[in-house]
């Protein structure tokens, strides 16, 4: 049985900023580090711990949230995340402060699971076993050598059934780059992500050129802030490339003007953005009434729980960077096995613990 009452007592968070293991870049944006803020919510003797993938800046909004929620029941998330909301009405809905709420989000569900005694996808209730994830990584500063290699590993050693690549740095180049990857992975289904670097017209005019290399999916051609440019290129993009977005919906008014547009084959949605395990769901829910599968972005070890909830789910995202930082960071990462990856129920909430003392070496 678990406690009647889960009293909140205070909010703590780590920032963690963790070099990549080689210079990395997208279509738009080139990085050599990645920050992870994790957040811990103590009641009632219990802890829960959730976190967020955001610049350091992140970490200053907690001192304002912690006095919200101390005192408060930890049970009743949906009244504690409607205070936060209103306590942050004046620093916008999306970017940084979503970014927090989602961390705090996630720490309340863990919290509550824990103190419940269950695993997280029991409290919330399971809609399959395991979870079909795909390989992401490819950046654009990889040579062809490290292109192929990690995109055949995937495939090989993980058994991935598609792996996803970056594309925009150097479009005139991409298409060797895309053959030099489909060459690679066989078979397997091959994704690619713009990050937004193009203009709806250069879209198209890129996707057609690449009939040869059959591209499932086609990720952001245009930004996201962009949907009638995303939908123009995907009624214009061969039928069987897919067009999806969704990483930087924070909201589910975010999510619905994609819907609504007509911009995606399939939603993304990241949970460390878009308001936790309750935004998340909330976002499989809109795709289950517009009949479109959801995919899960980046952050795997934090989504395996609500991906083995959401009923549409399509897969999750194997992605290099945080794969490898949450293997080394926190106790109960998942692995992969033959392309999916499972939880281990008996461990209560989401399973995962911070490595205090491996993590030191990187708090800023």
């Amino acid at each position: 049985m678990g406690q009647a009452t889960l009293i909140i007592e205070r909010l703590d968070y780590t920032v963690l900023r963790i070099p990549t293991d080689a210079p990395e870049a997208d279509g738009t944006l080139t990085w050599n580090a990645t920050t992870l803020i994790v957040v811990f919510i103590k009641a009632s003797g219990v802890e829960g711990m959730g976190y967020t993938y955001a610049d350091a800046a992140c970490a200053r909004l907690f001192a304002t949230l912690e006095d919200t929620i101390v005192g408060e029941d930890g049970y009743d998330i949906p009244a504690l995340m409607g205070k936060l909301r209103i306590m942050m009405r004046n620093n916008g809905h999306g970017g940084l402060v979503a970014c927090a709420l989602s961390a705090i989000d996630l720490a309340l569900w863990d919290l509550k699971a824990r103190a419940l005694t269950l695993p997280l996808c029991r409290l919330l209730g399971m809609a399959r076993r395991a979870v079909p994830i795909y390989g992401s990584g490819g950046f654009t500063t990889y040579s062809d050598a490290q292109l192929a290699g990690q995109l055949a590993g995937w495939v090989e050693r993980d058994g991935c059934g598609a792996v996803k690549m970056k594309v925009g740095t150097d479009p005139a180049r991409d298409p060797y780059r895309i053959a030099t990857a489909r060459e690679a992975i066989g078979r397997a289904d091959l994704f690619i992500d713009a990050n937004g670097a193009f203009t709806p017209a250069e879209a198209v005019r890129f996707a057609t050129g690449l009939s040869d290399y059959q591209i499932k999916w086609f990720e952001e051609p245009v930004t996201s802030d962009d949907p009638a440019g995303l939908a123009f290129v995907r009624g214009k993009a061969p039928a069987s490339m897919e067009i999806a977005a969704g990483e930087y919906a924070y909201s589910c008014d975010d999510a619905t003007r994609l819907l609504t547009a007509g911009a995606v084959d399939v939603l993304q949605a990241d949970a460390t953005r878009c308001g936790g395990v309750s935004g998340f769901l909330a976002m499989g829910t809109l795709c289950e009434s517009a009949h479109l599968d959801l995919s899960g972005h980046c952050a795997p070890s934090i989504h395996l729980h609500l991906a083995l909830t959401v009923p549409r789910l399509r897969h999750l995202e194997w992605f290099h960077d945080h794969v490898r930082i949450e293997q080394m960071v926190f106790d109960g990462a998942p692995e992969p096995e033959k392309g999916m990856i499972f939880t281990d129920l008996t461990r209560t909430g989401h399973g995962l613990e911070l490595r205090r003392n491996e993590s030191e070496r990187f708090r800023i």
